[in-house]
């Protein structure tokens, strides 16, 4: 196996675990995994910049990448597919919150059957003759 299949399955390795975050629920281990990964990628950045001239080149020559840069780029585009993953999740999740949040709000202003029949005198579907409930907005200005 040479040296650039080795960057090669390590780098496809990593596309995946992102894809497999996508499928996956959110928890404590998966944010005590993200934590260690922070810290090991925080001691590295420190020691590259203690000795910057070596680190990257030597790490990226026994993966099998020619250059420093191209490590940092694989890397880098790595780190952001990750990225785009956690946010995608994390902006689905606060979407079904809204939602839920919304449809609780409706229901909990909607009136009574009972009432409506009582206020219109039938039991059809509300028009424009009758006041709609006070919205959030105006329940919030109170």
């Amino acid at each position: 196996m040479s040296r650039q299949s080795v960057i090669q399955i390590l780098l496809i390795a990593a596309v995946l675990a992102s894809a497999w975050r996508l499928l996956v629920g959110t928890g404590q281990r998966t944010q005590a995994v993200r934590r260690l990964g922070l810290l090991l990628l925080l001691g590295l950045i420190v020691y590259s910049i203690i000795d910057p001239s070596k680190t990257w080149t030597n790490l990226a020559r026994a993966l099998g990448v020619g250059r420093g840069a191209d490590l940092i780029l694989y890397g880098l585009a790595v780190a952001f597919f990750g990225f785009v993953v956690t946010t995608y999740k994390r902006f689905r999740a606060m979407e079904t919150r809204y939602t839920r949040l919304a449809r609780r709000i409706a229901l909990d202003e909607a009136r009574p059957a009972a009432e409506h029949v009582r206020q219109t005198g039938t039991g059809e579907t509300l028009s424009a003759d009758v006041t709609p409930p006070p919205s959030v907005k105006a329940a919030d200005a109170d």
